[in-house]
């Protein structure tokens, strides 16, 4: 059989039809793509998986063994429906086939295999339509002797409805048996050093093992593959940043004024990364400084003090926020915070596509002409039609909402122009390292002074169903006492089916969470309508599904006072603040992710009125939906519920869609176990590019790095 490489073409190796279902279901197209589809788990030949634990709605493959087999004629139309019965001793789950009664010969009694489908239901039981399966003795007919394999891993890889695990199996096994050397992208020393195995064998290994014991040393050798390969790109994007020259944007009289007026004093951490990005920007490469700080701790002042910077060296910034009551927000803290001298000159400018069109060209023309030196907008900015006069600054704000594409289509309106991106929720160490590791990364922790705090607690329904009106009352309380409060939900209208209830993303479903959230706004200000204690109350609702111009009025009303209760989905996580917000009530609470009920909860105590949060939750004692609420009610430091999140979550669901390219997209690599692994890489990394920044001397993981990161990857791991 003549040899291949990683990057052969599947189509020569498989063929044409069966490639073209892996590029259908994969976006498989290499050797090396198939081969780097890993097992997700390892079954054995006399395992039998537990039924019990099988999720309706689930694409699922699991061993069992047939209990029974029954033909019958279908009641309603023309045919015969075959009934299997498998087992795994405990639990039963029913195959049916359509019209396929040959198939009762081979799934006879007894008979134990791998059967693959989506999880369905019928008659209140899990049943499997049309499965896929595989019969252990059928599969290993071909051998020679069979007891010598008994002891042989069967790998499950993750699979789709029209690709099964057996089937991937079977392409792996044809891409392996002709696969010739491998380049090992990993220095030999560090291999040595480490235990690892060559590139070959770690393949070989995971994918085809004798015995089970073979399987960790493979996988620890492929993940520091991984980590080495993604550590390194990520530094020569550093290395390419760096090597772009950068208009210097030296401090001027503008800062000095700006500084000379402020009312108070800026924190330690608010003045030590304030240094850190006005070094940046006289530095010879463009800023490229992700700054990371809890609510209110002052991330928009240190972002305005380097809009001024820029400002005094002739330059503009654009701050760009996710929606449209978040852009205007930040104009008017802008404008007040600059105040009236420095306000004209500066001439802050909100450009969004809601405003009319009169009013939009004009503050286009500002923008255009220079005449505004800093301006704020949504995704309106990146429109074709807003051009700058000299774009020295980019500031993104809450950077999840936005992706790459989005952040390089502002930067590309400026010559090489600085980067500065703002997050509110605190990012853990190892995420930092693998997500962010072509940013330098500022932490402000510090918080100022004269803030009252919050004091969250759980109202734990299933335990105290009694605390629920104690809830209500508390909040009339607050009102009666002149403040205002927020009452969260996970949906718009739970009655409504589908899309139509949903508003923002939640946590992903965990155990003991309610199959479907309980409260929505519109339940709730229903509720809230026929209450006693709320009959004198103002209260209104706001959610995603309204216009962007009755979100403005209504948060504009509540900002004002005009209101006493707001009624909301997460559309006031972000951005709202309104100080005299002193209640903070969160309904099924346990929906949310730790970071998402952190952030909701910073939208209270903001001022110089203490704040007070309410978790309500359903969810028993003791399972993880409840240990992430009560997590929250444990500490109010964002740094350690990120560490928390992470733990809780797991890192698929921290980095998001929105970081595209390798790094949303770990194959093996887990940040929060293989944190070691990851900064040996980037030692390694560090190491290597220091002595041979062009890979020259390191062919291999030149070559890795070009089919981990594809064209489009690499284009969107630059464009950060």
């Amino acid at each position: 059989m003549s040899s291949h490489g990683l990057e052969s073409r599947l189509t020569d190796i498989i063929g044409a039809r069966s490639a073209g279902a892996l590029e259908r279901a994969f976006d498989m197209h290499t050797a090396g793509d198939l081969l780097a589809h890993y097992p997700r788990r390892y079954a054995d030949r006399g395992e039998l998986t537990p039924i019990s634990s099988l999720v309706v709605g689930e694409q699922v493959t699991i061993v069992a063994q047939v209990r029974s087999v029954q033909q019958r004629p279908m009641r309603n139309r023309s045919g015969s429906l075959l009934e299997v019965s498998i087992t795994d001793g405990r639990g039963e789950l029913k195959i049916t086939f359509f019209n396929q009664a040959w198939r009762a010969a081979e799934l006879a009694h007894g008979r134990q295999g791998i059967f693959s489908g989506k999880v369905g239901e019928y008659k209140g039981g899990k049943q499997l339509s049309h499965p896929d399966y595989q019969l252990f003795d059928d599969a290993d007919a071909a051998l020679a002797t069979a007891e010598a394999h008994e002891h042989e891993p069967i790998p499950i890889y993750p699979a789709t409805s029209t690709v099964s695990s057996w089937q991937l199996q079977k392409f792996v096994g044809m891409a392996l048996d002709g696969l010739g050397d491998v380049p090992d992208p990993l220095p030999e020393d560090v291999r040595i050093r480490d235990g690892l195995l060559t590139a070959r064998e770690a393949l070989e290994r995971i994918h085809r093992p004798d015995f089970a014991d073979q399987v960790p040393v493979a996988q620890q050798t492929l993940r520091m593959h991984e980590a080495l390969v993604l550590q390194t790109a990520l530094l020569q994007q550093r290395s390419l940043v760096r090597a772009l020259s950068a208009t210097k944007r030296p401090a001027g009289a503008l800062l000095a004024r700006f500084d000379a007026a402020m009312p108070f004093t800026l924190t330690p951490d608010q003045q030590s990364v304030g240094d850190q990005i006005a070094s940046d920007l006289v530095g010879d490469w463009p800023m490229n400084r992700l700054v990371q700080g809890e609510v209110g701790s002052g991330k928009t002042l240190v972002a305005l003090r380097a809009m001024l910077q820029v400002a005094d060296a002739g330059g503009q910034s654009a701050l760009i926020a996710p929606t449209e009551v978040l852009a205007g927000q930040h104009l008017r803290s802008i404008v007040r915070m600059l105040g009236r001298d420095l306000a004209p000159e500066l001439m802050p400018t909100l450009l969004t596509g809601q405003m009319p069109a009169a009013e939009r060209r004009r503050a286009a023309l500002r923008v255009a002409s220079g005449q505004a030196l800093i301006v704020v907008g949504t995704h309106a900015l990146l429109s074709d039609k807003t051009t700058f006069a000299d774009l020295g600054l980019v500031v993104v704000d809450e950077q999840h909402r936005f992706g790459v594409e989005q952040r390089e289509t502002l930067r590309a309106k400026g010559s090489s122009p600085h980067a500065l991106v703002l997050t509110a929720t605190p990012i853990p160490r190892t995420v930092a390292m693998t997500v962010f590791g072509d940013l330098d990364v500022s932490t402000i922790r510090t918080m100022p002074a004269g803030r009252a705090g919050i004091q969250t607690f759980v109202a734990p329904l299933a335990d105290r169903p009694g605390w629920f009106g104690r809830v209500w009352e508390r909040v009339t309380e607050e009102v009666a006492a002149g403040h205002q409060a927020f009452v969260v939900c996970p949906a718009i209208d739970t009655e409504a089916s589908g899309a139509a209830a949903a508003d923002d993303d939640a946590a992903p479903p965990v155990e003991g969470e309610s199959a479907r959230p309980r409260w929505g706004v519109v339940q709730v200000v229903e509720m809230l309508s026929g209450h006693p204690l709320f009959a004198a109350l103002r209260v209104e609702m706001l959610h995603g599904k309204m216009s962007p111009d009755e979100k403005d009025t209504v948060m504009r009303a509540f900002a004002a006072g005009e209101i006493d209760v707001l009624v909301a989905t997460t559309v006031v996580e972000v951005g709202v603040d309104v100080p005299n917000a002193s209640a903070m009530v969160i309904l099924d609470a346990d929906r949310f992710g730790v970071s998402q009920l952190h952030q909701l909860r910073g939208r209270v105590g903001r001022g110089e009125v203490p704040g007070i949060c309410l978790l309500v939750t359903e969810s028993p004692a003791g399972t993880p939906a409840r240990a992430r609420v009560e997590a929250v009610a444990a500490t109010t430091d964002g740094f350690e519920l990120a560490e928390v999140d992470l733990q809780l979550r797991g890192e698929g669901d921290v980095l998001g869609d929105a970081q595209s390219g390798a790094r949303s997209s770990l194959r093996l690599l887990r940040v929060i176990k293989d944190a070691d692994i990851l900064a040996e890489a980037r030692q390694e990394a560090e190491r290597i590019l220091a002595d041979d920044p062009a890979l020259i001397r390191h062919p291999a993981l030149g070559a890795a790095i070009e089919r981990r990161l594809d064209a489009s990857e690499r284009a969107a791991l630059a464009k950060n």
